[in-house]
């Protein structure tokens, strides 16, 4: 199998060059897998160990899936933007400015939403995080217990979601000039529609985080770490919203 390896070459600025060799069937076939795998998992709920414990499983299954496929086209974590940023200060003012944009694209939707040309269903999220959560209202002391699996899963969203789904989407359709475009497009909707399953106000919302994240990490040298702080504050935000 050694001689069917594709390696990531790096440069001194970080960003992914192109592969020695495309190997298009590869990809799709690591695709097929890993998606596959992304939604298969979830239909594996244990009501016992609550919606927190059932995420992370979800997340760590498709993780090992994730690193086996990267192990086979010999590609690492740290290729993929898993490694040290040059800078602390530009990492943060980045992670911030990502931040914001994203805030701006949800307030955008909910500015317009009323004017699309379909209708979609309320977002009842809401609702359903007492079930996830528990009951946070006041409940400082549930929300810290919580918050550090909340983190742990918005880093791993952007290591799966970013980092491997999208590279693996740019390799697949590499031939065309539009390779950057469909990744961050296909990557968004798979992460709308995995928080949701439908079309909602929720998976939108989600889906153009994954939008700004996915451009982000483009614009940005491909480097996952103002992307994990980046999903680690809105998520906070959000958690406290709910105290």
């Amino acid at each position: 199998m050694n001689s069917d390896k594709n390696h990531f070459s790096d440069n001194t600025s970080g960003n992914i060059a192109a592969l020695t060799k495309a190997n298009y069937k590869g990809f799709f076939f690591d695709l097929v897998i890993y998606i596959s795998v992304m939604f298969l998992i979830r239909e594996f709920y244990i009501p016992k160990v609550g919606f927190i414990a059932n995420g992370l499983f979800w997340s760590f299954s498709t993780l090992i899936v994730a690193t086996w496929r990267m192990k086979v086209r010999g590609v690492s974590w740290k290729d993929l933007g898993l490694r040290k940023p040059e800078s602390l200060k530009k990492t943060v003012l980045v992670s911030i400015l990502i931040f914001v944009c994203t805030i701006i694209a949800i307030v955008g939707f909910n500015l317009i939403k009323d004017q699309l040309p379909f209708e979609a269903a309320v977002d009842t999220s809401p609702e359903t995080a007492v079930s996830k959560f528990g009951n946070l209202k006041g409940n400082w002391t549930l929300f810290f217990t919580i918050m550090p699996f909340i983190l742990l899963e918005s880093c791993l969203e952007e290591l799966l979601d970013r980092g491997f789904l999208m590279n693996w989407i740019e390799r697949l359709f590499s031939k065309t000039n539009l390779s950057i475009i469909l990744a961050v497009i296909i990557q968004a909707a798979i992460f709308g529609f995995r928080h949701s399953n439908d079309l909602s106000e929720r998976s939108i919302t989600v889906g153009l985080i994954g939008l700004v994240m996915g451009i982000a990490y483009y614009a940005f040298g491909r480097n996952l770490w103002p992307l994990m702080i980046a999903h680690c504050i809105l998520n906070t935000m959000s958690m406290m919203d709910r105290v």
